[in-house]
Parts: C-alpha cells; structure tokens; sequence
C-alpha cells in the first residue's frame, strides 16, 4: 500500500507524443499515464514505433534511465 505522502508519479499525456500516440491508438489523446506505464507501452509496442523526433527519443530514453535502469527491454 502506498503511503499517504508519498508522491504521485510523474504522468505523460498520450497525445504529446507521436509514436506514444501510434502505440497507444485505443487511448485518446487527451489520455494521461504514468511515466512507467508509458515506458510499458513502448517496450510492449515497440515493432509498431516508427522513426522519432528528437524530443520523444530523449523521452524514451529518461523513461529507460528512470524506470529500468538505462535499459529498453524490447
């Protein structure tokens, strides 16, 4: 059980992002995930994601450091 002041993680809107947004098609875009659910859906997806721009790589790549050690399990 979390504790109460423990602080909520950090959230992503789906549509901020284009390949999240391609991964994440039965989500609006208006949708808000965690940080580690958004990590989830590019490793899960991954064979779906197409070239991104700078921006989104630098994303995934703090979702990787942060969450799973530098590493993208795909």
């Amino acid at each position: 059980m979390r504790k109460p002041s423990a602080r909520p993680e950090p959230v992503v809107r789906v549509g901020d992002y284009p390949q999240l947004r391609t991964i994440s098609w039965q989500l609006r875009d208006d949708t808000e995930v965690s940080e580690p659910e958004a990590l989830r859906l590019y490793e899960r997806n991954w064979r779906f994601v197409g070239p991104m721009d700078e921006r989104e790589a630098a994303f995934v790549q703090h979702l990787a450091d942060t969450y799973s050690a530098g590493r993208l399990l795909v």
